[in-house]
């Protein structure tokens, strides 16, 4: 390790945490000193492949890093943020903060107690087509309501957290990113197997403006589109394929020899960089340890988006407690 490199430990090497150890891996910053994981097996076999160390005593190990990663189960996450803080300041936690919202209030507070810098995997912020998007709001001011479509009929292989903490939170967050805060919430969903696995809400945000959020895990599709309407144009991000169009009705004449009339419609391609989300985020997260002044997801973002997770939840078993 060079002085310029910050040591890291990465904790969870499930699905996800490989996803964390392929890019920290590649980051000439990054001293990826331990992996760690219940799965013994499997942290073995990734030690071999990315020769680094298997952590046998977690605590001791965490006494020699700068930051850690975190992609436990989400049910571990508040437990392991503890245990971490104990010995390390810059924490990365994948999403959600924890599996509540009284964890979270918890977690939060113990962070400001602690001076920790917590930063929350809320990857989609660092997508290059939302971050096109971003430019665009700011830009522009005059946003009259987003739809957020979200489905993936893989993520119904995670069996702890249901669709709204394993799918629609990272569009509550986007939602709170591009709009701002909420007055009201309305909700609908489908509940299979007692989890819900279909949910659709409407958030009417404090600037007058709207998002309209469905996630699924039952859709035969895997769609992932954020489209929004300005009072001057129509903007579609699709955000598989990294495409951002901007499209413009801009003119309607009558055309006096067939008494009709025309609308000129205008589409623009966004130029939108190709650089992976997850590299974006770890680079990010890395300055913030480097003591750099950035704008990142963290606790207090993690809570709102939370707070938003829990009353769509508590609106749609209220539904369905009504209708038995």
């Amino acid at each position: 390790m060079n002085k310029s490199q910050i040591s890291f430990g990465l904790l969870g090497v499930g699905n996800m945490g490989q996803n964390h150890l392929r890019v920290l891996s590649i980051l000439n910053s990054v001293s990826l000193k331990f992996i760690y994981d219940t799965d013994h097996e499997q942290a073995a076999r990734l030690s071999e492949k990315f020769d680094v160390k298997v952590s046998t005593d977690l605590e001791t190990d965490l006494q020699s890093v700068d930051a850690v990663v975190i992609c436990t189960p989400t049910v571990t996450h508040a437990d392991y943020i503890k245990l971490a803080g104990k010995h390390v300041k810059n924490i990365f936690v994948e999403k959600p903060l924890t599996h509540s919202l009284q964890s979270t209030k918890d977690i939060q507070l113990y962070a400001e107690e602690n001076g920790l810098k917590i930063q929350v995997g809320f990857i989609e912020r660092f997508n290059p087509v939302v971050m096109a998007l971003k430019n665009i709001t700011d830009i522009h001011n005059n946003v009259i309501n987003i739809d957020f479509t979200r489905t993936n009929k893989l993520s119904s292989r995670i069996s702890d957290v249901d669709v709204i903490s394993d799918l629609m939170i990272h569009d509550l967050d986007l939602a709170l990113f591009l709009n701002g805060g909420i007055d009201t919430v309305t909700a609908y969903g489908i509940i299979e197997d007692n989890m819900i696995v279909l949910a659709s809400a409407v958030l009417r945000h404090k600037k007058g403006c709207f998002s309209r959020i469905l996630a699924s895990r039952i859709t035969e599709k895997n769609i992932r589109l954020i489209q929004a309407t300005f009072k001057d144009m129509f903007v579609d991000c699709h955000l598989l394929r990294k495409e951002v169009l901007i499209n413009k009705q801009s003119t309607l004449r009558r055309n006096d020899i067939t008494d009709t009339y025309v609308v000129t419609s205008t589409e623009q391609a966004v130029e939108v960089k190709k650089q992976e989300a997850l590299l974006t985020e770890l680079q990010s997260f890395v300055a913030q340890c480097s003591g750099e002044n950035i704008s990142v997801p963290g606790s207090v973002d993690a809570l709102n988006a939370i707070r938003l997770c829990e009353k769509i939840r508590e609106i749609i078993l209220d539904q369905e407690i009504k209708l038995r």
